[in-house]
């Protein structure tokens, strides 16, 4: 959901267009089923002649599989009938586009955000909408499935501070004494497999939520995919290294994400740790991508295999990142949000971009030859190029490895900010 949100808030931010939300009342009742489903006669409704027949449902209820599909299907149905085309992107996006009119909707269950360039159509829209459906409209976009949305100088704010007390408060940490950097530093991997954790349900919950909490908190997501690893059987030192990271967020609540009122072009990062993991010698992936100044997607995966080589880590972690770009590019296209250069991405192996560029396969590049194909036909097809960029620079070292304080400062400072003191 986060690429498509914080790119339409950012397309909206740069053309100064008003976000409506839309909220459905009932929204899975409105869904009309394709498929034959039968239900018990519910209890005061029973025909008292045929007190053992079933009824067969013409339309969806709460509590059906098919309900979330059928009323998408209902509601998508009836945007494509007033000229919206579904994106091939994402089918929770509809773009329309008449002359020079622009209008976007994102649609995430019975939660609607809707913009664009024509207050009028927006109107005739919503006039539409309400005939058919029982909508309202909550007016300019502020709190959207539990993200806050903050005005300031440079364009917004979004934070989950209420969200971020709710989980401290499931842990018992309110008034837990913050620390500076969300992972301690201190492996737990190597622990003893017999010391277990007396809740193991807690702990899931814990990481659970915290998983949501990074939709705004890129500065996290390495210490959760760390300790996500571990929910099948949480150890003690899982549960530490845990708490500590709540010490962070207990700290840092209002931090957020910033999406900046900016050029809309499209860059991104791509780093790797090699080996790291004792257990499994696996590297981590990290990327992350901008939309001008703001951040837009970021991500930290495991690789599937081991790497040979820090020059073959770097090599897959640049392919998940190529394939990334190439998404986000069609996504910007579909928004109207053309990209007409290749993209850039910065990278700090120089190994790895010679091997990107360069067409002579070598014996021991053979084991790669997959991503060395998508790579190189991403950037003989001009839809991104690698350029290197020093070390120290590399923004995408946050979301690979636990960095010492200092370095995850001013790493996390071009990421996410504290809200403005009038906010």
């Amino acid at each position: 959901m986060s690429q498509e949100f914080q790119a339409l808030q950012t397309q909206a931010l740069h053309f100064n267009w008003p976000i409506h939300q839309l909220d459905v009342s009932n929204a899975f009742l409105h869904g009309k089923l394709s498929d034959t489903v039968y239900m018990q006669q519910p209890q005061g409704f029973q025909d008292a002649l045929h007190p053992n027949y079933v009824c067969k449902l013409n339309k969806a209820l709460y509590g059906l599989k098919q309900s979330p599909r059928e009323w998408y299907a209902t509601l998508s149905t009836h945007l494509q009938s007033f000229g919206f085309t579904i994106s091939s992107a994402d089918p929770s996006l509809l773009t329309y586009k008449s002359k020079s009119t622009r209008l976007y909707i994102l649609i995430y269950v019975d939660d609607i955000l809707l913009t664009g360039n024509s207050s009028t159509e927006i109107d005739r829209l919503l006039t539409s909408l309400h005939k058919k459906f029982q909508m309202r409209n909550l007016g300019t976009l502020a709190h959207f499935l539990g993200i806050q949305t903050v005005h300031t100088n440079y364009g917004i704010l979004l934070h989950q501070q209420q969200y971020a007390h709710r989980i401290l408060a499931k842990a018992g940490m309110q008034n837990a004494k913050p620390v500076a950097n969300p992972s301690s530093g201190k492996s737990s991997l190597n622990s003893n497999p017999t010391n277990k954790f007396a809740n193991p349900h807690l702990y899931c919950q814990l990481i659970g939520s915290l998983q949501y909490l990074t939709l705004t908190r890129p500065d996290i997501q390495y210490a959760v995919h760390q300790l996500s690893q571990a929910m099948h059987q949480p150890l003690n030192s899982n549960f530490n290294a845990l708490t500590h990271l709540l010490r962070y967020i207990q700290g840092t609540t209002d931090h957020g994400l910033p999406l900046y009122r900016d050029e809309l072009t499209l860059q991104g990062y791509s780093d790797a740790d090699w080996a790291n993991n004792i257990q499994d010698r696996k590297s981590i992936s990290g990327y992350c991508n901008f939309l001008g100044k703001s951040l837009i997607s970021w991500r930290v995966k495991k690789q599937a295999t081991v790497a040979r080589s820090s020059t073959e880590a770097e090599y897959r972690a640049l392919a998940a990142e190529a394939a990334e770009v190439l998404w986000l590019r069609q996504l910007l296209e579909e928004l109207h949000i053309p990209q007409p250069d290749p993209t850039t991405v910065y990278c700090d192996n120089t190994s790895a971009i010679a091997l990107s560029n360069n067409p002579i396969y070598h014996a021991r590049t053979k084991h790669i030859d997959v991503d060395c194909h998508f790579i190189r036909d991403s950037i003989k097809s001009k839809h991104l190029t690698v350029h290197h960029i020093s070390t120290n620079d590399q923004l995408a070292d946050i979301f690979t490895k636990p960095l010492p304080t200092r370095r995850f400062k001013l790493l996390c400072n071009k990421l996410i900010v504290a809200p403005p003191p009038s906010a």
